[in-house]
């Protein structure tokens, strides 16, 4: 899977902007501030509907103007694929091959990306939440599956917690209804779980490679599902639901005193060990950075395997975060195999030594040239 074109129409800080690309590493170079990570943003949104760095779709706009728009020509084993999204004052409009998506679930997943960025260092040493965006994000574009059952997972969640808030300042509640909502957690939180024991082996396996090969074979990573019902239970749908409400059972009393949901996926965690000790707490920064590394990494040969396409990687300014050991390493992994964009102020010897004819493009307050060689 590769992006070969992109426009930008009032994104950022781009009035406009028309870029084509090549299968292997795209560069953009240029200092801070200048619109490097905004172009980074915009492939990203363009693949998954919404920025990673803001939750606030009219900061995409540019000062001063009503709607941005993104296009992109997404090329993939079975052909060219036109993609656009655009934010207007009527809301969010997004179109596969000129035709609008009434449900996000049904654009998704049409170009996969996976970005890398300083700050996914806090996957390793960051809380829960984290970790867990980490997998409704990555396993959502992989499979559409899981995409649709986290999405009515989070709707009944909403549901049933404003009901237990209710419950918890006083107001007289049906338990028949707060049985039905519970019961609905219980088939979705099952069918979820169940798929993200098997997203988190996976990832696991191919990231333990990854991690011992950067380590020169001197450490294991092993990745560990954290969930509130016993893992063994997590062979089946009945089983998986048969945990859960007994779970959901000796949480109610405190459930209806707290006003929350204290069972589910939506409360999980994974735990990251490396030779036998969690690396988020115990760890030194330079394991944590090989850890996070890997698990990046690994998703590459995973969405490949869950997809049948490899993703378009995004490295935020990321090569400067790593030394020449991870450096060589990632690029390495990436080389003739992931289409892959990169932001950096410069180059580093390294870097240049390894990307094989980069196409570099420099980007100054909003402005891209492409380098001439």
């Amino acid at each position: 899977m590769e992006l070969t074109d992109l426009k930008l129409h009032h994104f950022r800080n781009y009035e406009a902007a028309t870029l084509h690309f090549q299968p292997g590493v795209n560069v953009f170079l240029g200092q801070n501030a200048q619109g490097k990570t905004n172009l980074l943003e915009s492939i990203y949104a363009l693949a998954l509907a919404r920025s990673h760095r803001t939750k606030i779709d009219k900061d995409l706009v540019q000062w001063g103007q009503s709607q941005a728009r993104i296009e992109g020509l997404v090329k993939n084993r079975f052909g060219k694929l036109p993609l656009s999204l655009s934010w207007t004052n009527r809301g969010k409009q997004a179109r596969v091959n000129h035709l609008d998506q009434p449900r996000l679930s049904g654009y998704i997943g049409q170009l996969n990306v996976i970005l890398f960025a300083p700050e996914d260092l806090d996957l390793v040493k960051g809380p829960p939440a984290v970790r867990r965006r980490f997998i409704d994000i990555e396993f959502g574009q992989m499979n559409r599956t899981y995409l649709q059952l986290s999405a009515q997972y989070k709707r009944v969640l909403k549901d049933r917690n404003a009901y237990l808030k209710a419950w918890s300042f006083g107001q007289k509640k049906d338990d028949v209804f707060l049985t039905v909502l519970t019961d609905q957690l219980v088939e979705l939180g099952a069918k979820l779980m169940l798929l993200k024991k098997r997203f988190l082996t996976e990832l696991g396996q191919a990231a333990a490679r990854i991690h011992a090969a950067v380590a020169n074979q001197q450490e294991e990573l092993v990745l560990h599902y954290k969930t509130g019902v016993d893992l063994s239970q997590l062979t089946d749908q009945k089983t998986a639901e048969e945990a859960l409400t007994a779970a959901f059972k000796k949480q109610a009393e405190r459930e209806k005193k707290q006003g929350t949901t204290l069972v589910g996926p939506h409360r999980d965690d994974f735990v990251i060990e490396v030779n036998g000790v969690d690396v988020s707490n115990f760890g030194s920064q330079g394991q944590q950075r090989t850890a996070a590394l890997a698990l990046k990494l690994g998703e590459i040969d995973l969405m490949h395997q869950e997809t049948g396409e490899y993703p378009v990687l995004l490295l935020d300014d990321v090569l400067s975060e790593l030394d020449a050991n991870r450096q060589t390493h990632l690029l390495m992994t990436i080389e003739n195999k992931v289409q892959t964009f990169i932001t950096a102020p410069s180059l580093s010897e390294v870097a240049r030594s390894l990307i094989k004819e980069p196409k570099v493009f420099l980007v100054k307050d909003g402005t891209i040239q492409e380098e001439q060689h």
